[in-house]
Parts: structure tokens; C-alpha cells; sequence
């Protein structure tokens, strides 16, 4: 054993990590879910607040992962690797701002319809997010819970079926859509809500790593 894990051993490691994780994670499926929402409504007045509070919690977001940087910079001995600290916080910004960039594209756009596949990708961009935070919350756990190798697993397979819907909405807007300037509002559009459901993927790799690595 090296002296770095033999002295790790015998110094309290910094827990605070965890619950500015969990926040951070909780903080995600609001956002995922409020997207859903937008994705679902009709009305344009609240379509615009739908859009305001996505970008508040995308705020939200940001500033707790500045909260865990701060934490990082602070912290002598981490419950994990400093480098696994850094990217989970990074990534699951990452999530957050897709989502936020869905919704400011379809704000800038003024699209009024979506085809209902975008809904379908948002309900599995939600459901990636739940999963997240199911992972997050056992890792204080992570030697012994089984749970979150379980999550991570279902975060790939939601991947997956995005990547389905993705593939198949685009082949059917470039036959459909007859209209130049609609066709990139939503290709656009599908872009950026395709790119939460990677970057949701990216966040059940990390933890994926922290696993190996600790176990």
C-alpha cells in the first residue's frame, strides 16, 4: 500500500461533498422535469415562465458546482479522487446547460409545435436524471451498494433509446419537412436535447470510474 493510501486510511476524509452532490443531482431532475413540462405545454404565457424557471435552475446548478470546486480547493483529504470530484460536478453541469440550451433555442426559435418525439427524448432525459440522483445518493456507499452500478447501467440503456428517437426524428424532419428555415429550428432543437441525454451518460461514466477505482 502507498504512503498517499496508507495515510488516507488514518485521516477523516471530507463529507461534504455528498450533499452538495445530492443537491446538485436533485437540482437536475428539476430541471428535467420542468423541461418535460415545456415540451408538453401549449400555452405561450406559460410556455415563457417554463422557460424562466429552466434557466433559474440552470443558475442554481452552476452555483453549486462552484460551491463544489470551492469545497475542492479547500479540502485537504476527498472522499474520492480530486480529478472524479472535478468531472462529476463538471458533468453534471454539463446536463443542466442542455437542458437550459433546449429550452432557449425553442425560446429564440418561437417554435409553437414540436413533434412528439421531442417529448419522448425529455421523458428519457428525466428519467436519466432520476437515475443519476439514485447513484448519487448511495455514494457514500459506493463500496457496498449494488444500486448504483444498477443506475449506471439503466443511465446507458435511456442513452440508447435517445439515440433511437434521435436518429429516427431526423430521418423523418429531412423527408417531412418542407419548410428550410423549420427544419433547422428543429434539427437545432433535437441537437441540444440529444446532447442531455450524452451528457447524463458522461455522468453515470464518471461514477462508473469512481467505482472501479475505490473498489
Amino acid at each position: 500500500m502507498g504512503l498517499d493510501k496508507i495515510f488516507q486510511v488514518f485521516v477523516p476524509k471530507d463529507k461534504k461533498f455528498f450533499p452538495l452532490f445530492e443537491e446538485n443531482a436533485m437540482n437536475l431532475v428539476k430541471g428535467a422535469e420542468e423541461l418535460v413540462a415545456l415540451m408538453k405545454c401549449t400555452d405561450e404565457l406559460q410556455r415563457a415562465d417554463l422557460i424562466k424557471r429552466i434557466k433559474s435552475i440552470e443558475k442554481t446548478g452552476d452555483s453549486l458546482s462552484h460551491k463544489i470546486f470551492d469545497e475542492l480547493n479547500r479540502s485537504f483529504i476527498t472522499p474520492f479522487d480530486r480529478e472524479d470530484i472535478h468531472h462529476l460536478a463538471s458533468t453534471l453541469d454539463d446536463v443542466l446547460d442542455f437542458i437550459n440550451s433546449t429550452a432557449q433555442r425553442i425560446k429564440l426559435y418561437k417554435v409553437h409545435s414540436l413533434p412528439v418525439e421531442f417529448t419522448n427524448i425529455a421523458e428519457l432525459v428525466l428519467q436519466a436524471s432520476q437515475q443519476i440522483l439514485i447513484a448519487v445518493k448511495e455514494l457514500p456507499r459506493v463500496k457496498e451498494s449494488s444500486v448504483i452500478t444498477t443506475a449506471t447501467i439503466k443511465i446507458s440503456e435511456i442513452e440508447n433509446q435517445c439515440d433511437d428517437i434521435y436518429h429516427e426524428i431526423l430521418s423523418h424532419l429531412f423527408e417531412q419537412e418542407t419548410n428550410a428555415v423549420e427544419l433547422i429550428k428543429k434539427r437545432d432543437i433535437i441537437q441540444a436535447l440529444e446532447k442531455a441525454s450524452d451528457k447524463a451518460e458522461d455522468v453515470a461514466d464518471v461514477i462508473k470510474s469512481i467505482i472501479i477505482k475505490l473498489s
